[in-house]
């Protein structure tokens, strides 16, 4: 079985956008590595960074969100031009409502949450550290 697991590049806010996700999804994490957990990192992580999280996963149902802060000598990473959306599919307006309410709190909604032309329960919008997201729910009929 072919899965996708997202992966989300942040400027030293990966532990608080995962924190923000585990309150929206549940769950635990199943890894988070520092820079300073990595023996003879090469180059050498400034101090600055050596808390910052080099690894950090989230299991959402069968699949895995996962991401980590980019250290300042890679350059920072553009957290608003990050074309590219997480879809989430879920199988009730209920589910669809929490995760749209918790998700988007404090973003940039694109299209709220409702009945979309193509018959499904859906929105799109980006979340308070830049990263976008879709939900979408099958109507019953």
């Amino acid at each position: 079985m072919v899965q996708i697991n997202p992966h989300i590049n942040f400027n030293g806010k990966a532990e608080e956008a995962f924190t923000f996700y585990k309150a929206a999804f549940g769950g635990a994490f199943t890894n988070v590595v520092r820079f300073k957990d990595i023996a003879g990192a090469e180059p050498p992580i400034p101090e600055a960074e050596a808390n910052k999280i080099m690894h950090i996963a989230l299991p959402i149902g069968n699949n895995m969100l996962m991401g980590n802060d980019v250290p300042s000598f890679m350059g920072r990473t553009n957290e608003n031009e990050n074309r590219s959306k997480i879809v989430i599919n879920v199988d009730s307006k209920a589910e669809a409502d929490k995760l749209y309410n918790t998700l988007s709190a404090g973003g940039k909604i694109e299209m709220p949450i409702g009945d979309s032309p193509w018959g499904t329960y859906f929105a799109m919008f980006r979340d308070k550290y830049g990263i976008e997201w879709m939900i979408d729910c099958p109507l019953k009929k």
